[in-house]
């Protein structure tokens, strides 16, 4: 995995099942999302682990979508999966359903009713989870644990027909009601959802619980290493004994799946509930699943990450059994050093006032060269034009500034970027006193790159040419919550919205290069921070998003 050499454990995991010759020497993983809903910066922690330990082992990784709830299930957010992994640089080898299993599983099932090892339940979920006892306490029998096996097989074949309603019976297997791990008190393996499945349509009306499917689809596809997040290790006795039961005898000591977890990825000042990000969506607080202030990776796309910043931060974080909450300010760091390397430079003004050069002739404009990015010479440069007229930041200009402002002041010499040395002459204000024009006077000896130019000033000011700069429209994201770690908030989630998380300047100025680039480029605005064009730009009127400032400013409201 990338600039990580050393292994961590559940490498190391796999390294020892490799040499020990495990599975024949075969490594086989999968990342298995469901389909009901998008993926976020946690699922990107799962991909790669489980595509990038196949990488460096030279296994195999396949994608299978955990289809078993078409309540939720969408094509459309099997598409955006696709697309995820493809974004974060993933291949898998095949693509699988677990939908494919359907039969088998059903199948299995009732191998198992006929076993004598699951029956049909009648009772409602609240009988069944009050009978389930406590992890200090037995559970009680239910009352149809003992149920005759030819009336549980003709019963569950109802259920698959649309003669029984949704919740009316379901399907348990029959373990051990005693049991310290309450998931073997006779977990449901089997429920009724009278919906139509995004791919099999009206074919089945039972379907297996995730507990049931996930084992035997491992089994079935022949993964070796079913590599998962800390909540299922109490799952993993009732994985491996699913897996026993299917076998059938066969001996499996060295030929089976076999369940690793790690802890998940929590970040603050947001949430990685599903629950909450699908109301954030459909409440509208937020503009979508891809909003910018999203955890989800499509929202980390259209903000201008890029997929190795995301990486880059998954490794930094790395691996282990304990659960932490990560610094949201890590995930800016990793993408600065990233987007540093990549970024073209380019000059925008958010704030503008006009700075007229009133020296310099009118009508004339000059071509200037500006360098692309000065950590990657291979990117060459780009012309930017000069001219009498410019836009320049408001906050760059104080009529009476403190010693160490080294910016526009009067009297006082400053470089314009890629140009000349001016020395500001005065502004001129309007009647309520706002200042509308600052004036300056230029040195035309002192245009970068002439021989004898480098006399040193204090400051360097970014501008853009007010004849030859483009209007576009700047979104200011910042964290989507006002307190670190919402999730454990007692408040609901929603009253601790951040109201600043997003702010529009409807009213920028963008050299005009900047303004042809497109959302695969990475842009650096100069002296300000990282940019992307967002997707809802047009040809008159860019967009562009802040991806991150050029250095932490966040201050977290104490208050909260």
């Amino acid at each position: 995995m990338e600039e990580n050499t050393s292994l961590n454990f559940i490498e190391q995991f796999v390294a020892d099942d490799l040499a020990a010759g495990k599975n024949d020497g075969r490594l086989q993983t999968r990342f298995p999302p469901e389909p009901n809903g998008y993926l976020h910066i946690g699922h990107a922690k799962a991909i790669c682990m489980d595509f990038g330990v196949a990488e460096r082992f030279g296994g195999i990784c396949n994608l299978r979508f955990d289809d078993t709830n078409p309540q939720k299930e969408d094509t459309e957010y099997v598409d955006a999966i696709l697309e995820d992994i493809s974004w974060l640089g993933f291949k898998w080898k095949n693509i699988y359903y677990a939908s494919d299993y359907f039969q088998q599983l059903w199948d299995f099932a009732v191998r198992l009713i006929k076993e004598g090892k699951a029956y049909i339940d009648e009772q409602t979920s609240e009988q069944i989870a009050a009978q389930k006892g406590t992890p200090t306490q037995p559970g009680t029998p239910s009352p149809y644990r003992d149920r005759p096996i030819e009336e549980s097989l003709a019963l569950f074949e109802k259920m698959n027909t649309g003669e029984i309603a949704e919740g009316a019976m379901v399907l348990r297997a029959k373990i051990d009601m005693a049991n310290p791990n309450m998931h073997f008190r006779d977990p449901v393996i089997y429920r009724i959802i009278n919906r139509p499945h995004h791919r099999t349509g009206d074919k089945w009306k039972a379907y297996p619980m995730y507990d049931f499917a996930h084992g035997q689809s491992d089994f079935f596809e022949g993964v070796t290493h079913s590599i998962c997040t800390l909540e299922f290790v109490p799952h993993r006795p009732l994985y491996d004994y699913f897996i026993d039961e299917l076998k059938e005898g066969k001996d499996l000591d060295d030929h089976r799946p076999r369940q690793f977890e790690f802890n998940r990825l929590n970040l603050t000042y947001t949430v990685m509930s599903k629950r909450k990000l699908l109301a954030l969506v459909q409440e509208g607080l937020v503009d979508g699943w891809d909003d910018p202030r999203m955890p989800t990776v499509c929202g980390l796309r259209r903000r201008g990450y890029s997929p190795q910043a995301v990486r880059k931060f998954i490794n930094m974080i790395g691996y282990t059994k304990f659960e932490a909450l990560n610094d949201f300010a890590m995930l800016e760091a990793a993408a600065r050093e990233d987007l540093n390397k990549r970024a073209l430079r380019v000059s925008a003004v958010l704030n503008p006032v006009r700075l007229v050069v009133t020296n310099y002739p009118e009508g004339k404009t000059e071509e200037l060269t500006a360098v692309n990015n000065p950590e990657n010479p291979e990117d060459g440069t780009h012309t930017i034009t000069f001219s009498r007229e410019l836009w320049m930041e408001r906050d760059d200009f104080m009529e009476d500034a403190p010693k160490k402002f080294f910016r526009m002041v009067p009297g006082k010499e400053v470089r314009l970027k890629n140009a000349y040395i001016v020395k500001c002459t005065g502004c001129t204000k309007d009647a309520d006193g706002n200042i509308v024009e600052v004036q300056c006077e230029y040195d035309p000896e002192s245009r970068s790159g002439l021989p004898g130019a480098d006399r040193k000033v204090k400051g360097t000011l970014h501008w853009v040419s007010a004849q030859h700069c483009v209007e576009a429209e700047v979104r200011l994201y910042d964290r989507l919550f006002t307190v670190e770690n919402p999730s454990a908030d007692e408040r609901d989630f929603r009253e601790l919205l951040n109201p600043d998380s997003k702010q529009v300047l409807p009213r920028c100025y963008v050299e005009a290069y900047a303004a042809e680039q497109t959302a695969t480029r990475y842009l650096q605005f100069q002296r300000i921070g990282y940019f992307t064009y967002d997707k809802s730009s047009t040809p008159e009127r860019p967009v562009f998003n802040r991806t991150v400032g050029l250095k932490d400013s966040w201050k977290p409201n104490k208050e909260n």
